[in-house]
């Protein structure tokens, strides 16, 4: 199941802010499953099929597939917005680890 949490597990999110993005695309290019331009020339997140068109805020983080974290890492990297933010999300769920 695509973005849902696997017990103990990390997750990676990504949320782009629109007022820094200059609509380069390079994100889309490094990982176009996440990323999308839109008709107003900026990125926007993608989770599946949902876009994440409310511009401006972490409230509007998608869920990285796994096979595309590095993916959306390098886009942070290199994007020339600087535009691209990445969160983990540690799962509840999981077991802590003894010191």
């Amino acid at each position: 199941m695509e973005g849902r949490s696997v017990a103990g597990a990390a997750r990676l999110k990504v949320w782009i802010d629109q007022d820094l993005c200059t609509g380069d695309g390079l994100c889309t290019d490094h990982a176009p499953e996440v990323f999308r331009i839109l008709e107003d020339g900026i990125a926007y997140c993608l989770e599946g099929t949902k876009v994440f068109n409310d511009p401006g805020g972490s409230a509007e983080m998608a869920v990285v597939p796994r096979a595309s974290e590095g993916s959306v890492i390098a886009s942070a990297a290199e994007c020339p917005g600087e535009c691209i933010f990445i969160e983990i999300e540690e799962d509840a769920e999981a077991p802590a680890l003894a010191p």
